[in-house]
């Protein structure tokens, strides 16, 4: 996969996080295959996904999707167009502009797909105009495998921050972002999502 960095003309980038409904682990399983199909129409345009999962590092609790597309309505006609968002497997999507500080793709992460722990961190804020200085990554680049700002619709208005990395454990995962700047911090573990071939 190439490196993207978001300059191209007419692609924005968009972090699409789907949540799990609480019991909707065999309806999720039943449509996997129909899930990799839909995924399938976007490789080339894929920066990260993968499912976030519970204590337990097996059972899912919600799809992460990092994409590059025209624009909103086409990000949101991704999101809720998705086979498991039909059938009802989620119960919230968070949708937001993004920007692939990092300017690659999570197969191009150095640490390969297995090595070590993975986590999904979500840093929500108070929003911000401008965005200035929101792109710089934060200390441990080597282990980050996804960066950048969540962004308003028209991505002027910094909301937060989305990284996907590698971690010894949760509490060193949440370090990556700054503390005392987000309202809220949430930690999933996540895992390198796709076929596996």
């Amino acid at each position: 996969m190439q490196a993207r960095g978001g300059g191209e003309s007419g692609v924005k980038e968009f972090f699409c996080y789907h949540r799990d409904r609480s019991g909707s682990r065999p309806r999720r399983d039943a449509l996997l295959e129909e899930h990799w199909a839909y995924m399938d129409q976007y490789g080339e345009e894929m920066i990260g996904r993968g499912p976030t999962l519970a204590a337990d590092a097996q059972t899912p609790t919600g799809s992460v999707h990092i994409v590059d597309l025209p624009d909103s309505a086409a990000a949101r006609a991704f999101a809720f167009d998705e086979p498991n968002h039909r059938a009802g497997v989620y119960r919230d999507v968070l949708l937001r502009r993004w920007r692939n500080t990092l300017g690659r793709t999570m197969w191009d992460f150095p640490g390969g797909r297995t090595a070590g722990n993975r986590f999904l961190v979500l840093g929500l804020g108070v929003e911000e105009a401008g965005g200035a200085g929101h792109d710089v990554p934060p200390p441990r680049r080597d282990e980050l495998i996804a960066y950048g700002p969540l962004l308003s619709d028209d991505g002027t208005a910094w909301l937060g921050a989305a990284a996907l990395l590698r971690a010894p454990e949760p509490d060193a995962a949440r370090a990556v972002l700054a503390p005392g700047r987000y309202a809220h911090v949430e930690v999933h573990a996540w895992t390198f999502g796709g076929r596996r071939s």
